[in-house]
């Protein structure tokens, strides 16, 4: 069961915590397996981007610098792909990120390590909670000079709101969409109906000009102007807008969901992997690596540590959360592999 999003706790230092994790593990960082581990490299499933830019300086240089363990990244980030390297015996990686569209999936095909908590309530699916992002609704300004689309309603009126519009190659985030587009109410959403969402979502396919399956490649779509509306990552928009790009966006009915952190079954870099994975999670090098993307920390001692005028960014700020919703995986309401089917065959017709 997944526990609220909360804002207080206690602080640990990352050196405390490191040699805390290496000791309920039955070894220290001095012990012959962790030395040798000086020259072992682990291979992390990445999102490229602002993502690996903000892991790379708050997470692996730090986590490398205290273990002597070299990170590489492998991209892009793929179900599929840990799914048949965990069959295949082949690892291309050991460790990676799932949203809650995935991790159920994963956990029940048998495909994750089992985790033990980093903080309490951390662990879901055994994927261990690391940080919140937001599916937000953005345009271009120079598009709609007057007022911008302000719903999910507004992004499929076509008729009001025309141009390019884009959303995410992603049944899981974007089924929700369909059906506040559509008129039903936030507390009504789950179960889901998938049938009046795949019929929502027959309105607007012709109006999709980019099903977009990157971080960067959304924030490139957005700032170049490709296209004039478009269903993005919150920390994808931001960089835009930085960028100083003619851009806007609304919080009203962000989508929120939580990332985990996970292990590949039976990686043969199985300890290492984790104890990367309770260093990223705990409170001091999640709350600079949140502070840098602008998610929001899931563990709420890094939420602690993390300054009041960066979360106005943040999808689990006081002003913005009221305005969102959490994805519920847990109630969903059909097989998330055979939605993510459907999907991919109605993308072909």
């Amino acid at each position: 069961m997944k526990t609220p999003i909360s804002t207080t706790s206690l602080m640990m230092p990352r050196r405390s915590f490191l040699m805390g994790s290496a000791a309920v593990a039955g070894t220290t960082l001095a012990a012959p397996s962790i030395g040798r581990a000086q020259t072992q490299e682990l291979y992390i499933n990445s999102w490229g981007g602002a993502w690996l830019e903000a892991a790379t300086e708050n997470l692996f240089d730090p986590f490398t610098k205290d273990t002597g363990i070299a990170i590489k990244t492998v991209s892009p980030v793929s179900f599929a792909k840990l799914a048949a390297q965990v069959r295949s015996g082949v690892y291309e990686f050991d460790v990676t990120t799932l949203g809650g569209g995935d991790i159920i999936r994963a956990n029940q095909a048998g495909l994750l390590e089992d985790l033990a908590p980093t903080y309490e309530g951390g662990v879901y699916e055994n994927g261990m909670g690391s940080h919140a992002f937001a599916t937000v609704l953005a345009w271009r300004t120079d598009a709609y000079p007057d007022a911008g689309p302000q719903s999910w309603a507004d992004f499929w009126d076509v008729e009001r709101f025309p141009g390019n519009r884009s959303l995410q190659r992603y049944p899981a985030r974007i089924i929700p969409l369909a059906l506040l587009a559509d008129g039903v109410a936030v507390e009504d959403l789950y179960p889901l109906d998938f049938e009046r969402a795949f019929a929502k979502l027959d309105q607007i396919k012709d109006h999709i000009t980019v099903w977009w399956t990157a971080d960067a490649q959304s924030e490139q779509l957005l700032r170049d102007g490709e296209v004039d509306m478009i269903g993005i990552w919150h920390g994808s928009y931001f960089r835009a807008e930085d960028s100083g790009a003619p851009v806007a966006m609304t919080w009203n009915q962000a989508e929120i969901e939580r990332s985990y952190w996970v292990v590949a079954k039976d990686t043969p870099n199985m300890e290492a992997a984790k104890l990367f994975v309770d260093f990223a999670t705990s409170a001091a090098p999640l709350a600079g690596f949140v502070e840098q993307a602008n998610y929001g920390a899931l563990n709420p001692a890094a939420t602690a540590l993390v300054p009041d005028t960066a979360q106005s960014r943040m999808p689990t700020s006081t002003a913005n959360y009221p305005l969102a919703f959490e994805q519920d995986m847990a109630n969903w309401g059909a097989d998330p592999e055979e939605v993510s089917m459907r999907f991919e065959e109605w993308l072909s017709y």
